[in-house]
């Protein structure tokens, strides 16, 4: 009995490692859109796909961000400034793409821009604080899409969304999980209206990588700011300790983060040019076998762990 449920399981993984290697034809004549290339993720998978011969349409929130990627890719790939918190600056970027692929339509759309401050305990913060996250991470994912959905429904392509294992976990105050929420529950709903036109949408959830969303300085800069525009009520009961108790396990976390970005890139890749992408991409070790796993488990056991690792407030109960 056992050895068939192995047989099974061999020949299961095997099916899906031969469908995996199946990559589509002509990606020479195919366009993707990436957003938030000035560095990090974005930067490094539109590299990579220009290498890999795409016509590659990127978006860089600064002119200096465009410049130095254009002067380390080929003539194909193409810049772009955008920020995707303003709608006259998607909506120009829009008439840019339809300039430029014409009646073959956009083939990729990645969502990639981003970023992770500020960020502190929620009762440190104001709702200001959440909107500012949430415009660029979710908001700004559901209106470049919505802008160039008709684009990739016309080509038939691909969506790929980049959520987080924060997406899944949330472990600290602030509107980065929520956001991640969002994206993950925005690219759920749009893969099931996709798929009758023959969109596929992919979610890409990564661990934590060492890139500039949020290096430990700015992070710490950020948590400063905001303790000290915490009102005396709030420093009362937190204490100083707490504060540097955070900042420490900030640190630790930094430390452990991987640098080797291509674990993530390499599942943009594979979600934009694989005849069966997966749904999701889960990347790096910590999201596989730690934050993944975790999401899984009863509550009350995460919510322990979680607490145990975590600094303590001066006035805890």
């Amino acid at each position: 009995m056992w050895l068939y449920l192995v047989a099974l399981v061999v020949l299961y993984y095997l099916r899906r490692w031969y469908r995996e290697r199946q990559v589509v034809s002509h990606l020479q004549d195919k366009y993707v859109f990436i957003t938030g290339c000035d560095s990090g993720f974005g930067n490094l998978l539109a590299r990579q796909l220009d290498m890999r011969g795409l016509r590659v349409l990127a978006a860089c929130l600064t002119e200096e961000g465009a410049k130095q990627l254009s002067d380390r890719t080929s003539d194909r790939l193409e810049t772009v400034t955008l920020d995707v918190t303003k709608t006259e600056s998607i909506a120009a970027a829009t008439q840019w793409v339809k300039e430029r692929v014409g009646e073959r339509g956009l083939w990729g759309l990645v969502n990639n821009a981003g970023i992770a401050l500020p960020s502190a305990p929620s009762e440190w913060l104001t709702k200001q604080d959440f909107v500012n996250v949430l415009e660029v991470n979710m908001f700004g994912v559901i209106e470049v899409t919505l802008s160039l959905m008709s684009l990739v429904r016309k080509a038939r392509g691909r969506v790929v969304n980049v959520a987080s294992v924060l997406g899944r976990l949330s472990i600290s105050g602030g509107a980065y999980s929520i956001s991640k929420f969002g994206v993950e529950a925005f690219s759920d709903s749009l893969r099931r209206e996709l798929s009758y036109f023959g969109v596929k949408v992919a979610i890409i959830e990564p661990g934590f990588f060492r890139t500039n969303i949020c290096p430990f300085e700015r992070f710490s800069q950020n948590l400063k700011n905001q303790w000290n525009q915490a009102s005396s009520e709030v420093k009362e009961i937190y204490g100083e300790k707490y504060l540097e108790s955070f900042m420490k396990t900030i640190r630790s976390l930094e430390n452990r983060c991987s640098e080797n970005l291509s674990w993530v890139t390499d599942c943009m890749e594979h979600a934009l040019t694989a005849c069966y992408p997966r749904t999701r991409y889960s990347a790096g070790w910590d999201a596989k076998f730690f934050y993944l796993p975790m999401s899984y488990m009863p509550t009350f056991l995460v919510d322990a762990v979680i607490s145990w690792t975590s600094p303590k407030p001066a006035k805890a109960l």
